[in-house]
C-alpha cells in the first residue's frame, strides 16, 4: 500500500482512502469525492491519485474509476447545492446585514454577476481547490437550474477528476509527485483569496471613514 511520506495527517488520509476502495471498489472512491465536496480540506489532487493507483493495480478499471469519482463530485455538488437553496437570498441578506464591513448591495451585486456568469463560474470552478466546493452554494442561492448546474459540474469534475486520476494511473506508486504541483496551485488560491479579503478590508474601510469625514465636515 503506498502511503504519503510525511507521516503526518496526510498518510492516515490516503491510507484510509485506499482501504476504502480496496474494500468497497470503485464506489469507495465515488464516496472519498462526494465528501471532499462537502468538506474541501479533504484534498481532492490526493485522493483523485489514490484512484488512478488502485486502478492501476487492478482492484477496478480506470473508466470505473473515472465514472465514480465524477458521480461522487456530482452528488457532492448538489448537496451543497440544495444547502445554498435552504439558505437563500433573504437569509443571505439578513447575514450580511449583522456582518460588519458587508452591505446588503454587496449581496445584490454578487447576485448580479452571478446572473452573468454563473456557467462560467460553476464550469472553470470545478478545477480551482477550496472554490470547487464552495461555488455549489451560491449557484443554490441564485437558484441555478438544476439541469445546467448538473451539466456544467458535470462537464468540470470531468475534466479535473480526469487529469487526476490518469495521473494517478500513469505514475503509480510516484503519485504524490502530483501532490506537490496540487500544493503549489491551492497555496496561489490562497494567497490571492487573502489578498482579495484585504483588498476588500482596506478599501471598505476607507469609504467609511471618508463618509464620517463628509458627515463632520457638514
Amino acid at each position: 500500500m503506498a502511503t504519503a511520506s510525511d507521516g503526518s495527517w496526510l498518510t492516515t488520509l490516503v491510507d484510509g482512502v485506499v482501504s476504502l476502495m480496496e474494500v468497497v471498489g470503485a464506489p469507495g472512491a465515488g464516496l472519498a469525492i462526494a465528501l471532499e465536496n462537502l468538506f474541501p480540506p479533504l484534498p481532492s489532487e490526493v485522493i483523485l491519485p489514490m484512484a488512478g493507483l488502485t486502478a492501476s493495480r487492478g482492484s477496478f478499471t480506470l473508466a470505473e474509476a473515472l465514472l465514480w469519482t465524477t458521480a461522487g463530485s456530482v452528488v457532492g455538488a448538489f448537496l451543497l447545492y440544495g444547502l445554498g437553496t435552504l439558505l437563500g437570498l433573504d437569509r443571505l441578506r439578513a447575514i450580511v446585514r449583522r456582518v460588519p464591513l458587508l452591505h446588503v448591495e454587496d449581496v445584490d451585486r454578487t447576485v448580479a454577476w452571478f446572473s452573468r456568469h454563473g456557467g462560467k463560474a460553476v464550469f472553470f470552478g470545478r478545477m480551482i481547490p477550496i472554490f470547487r466546493s464552495l461555488i455549489s452554494i451560491p449557484a443554490g442561492v441564485v437558484r441555478m437550474p438544476l439541469w445546467r448546474f448538473g451539466l456544467l459540474t458535470l462537464a468540470g469534475s470531468a475534466v479535473w477528476n480526469t487529469t487526476f486520476v490518469l495521473a494517478g494511473y500513469v505514475l503509480g506508486e510516484s503519485w504524490h509527485v502530483v501532490e506537490t504541483y496540487a500544493d503549489i496551485l491551492q497555496y496561489v488560491v490562497i494567497a490571492g483569496t487573502a489578498l482579495a479579503v484585504g483588498w476588500f478590508v482596506v478599501a471598505r474601510v476607507r469609504q467609511i471613514r471618508g463618509r464620517d469625514a463628509d458627515l463632520d465636515a457638514a
